[in-house]
């Protein structure tokens, strides 16, 4: 956690790092299943009124794509150090 909120400081000063539960399912049960615990960051941010997640017009802004992309970038690199 000390990286993603180290990291999310610096992109995004003042944006809080909250844990949550995901409602969706993902491919981290077959890790779980073997006894390692499997986190989710995404980086993504859009606006709660505009959120369409799965939709037929799911969508996000470039500038939110392109930040994204760039913080799971800085984090992957900083996890593999």
């Amino acid at each position: 956690m000390a990286i993603v909120e180290g990291l999310t400081g610096e992109m995004w000063p003042g944006v809080p790092v909250i844990p949550s539960m995901s409602t969706g399912a993902t491919d981290s049960r077959f890790l779980r299943n073997i006894g390692m615990p499997v986190y989710g960051v995404s980086g993504l941010f859009v606006e709660p009124f505009d959120y369409r997640a799965h939709g037929l017009d799911e969508r996000i802004t470039q500038p939110a794509l392109y930040a994204g992309r760039e913080f799971l970038y800085r984090l992957v690199k900083r996890l593999a150090e």
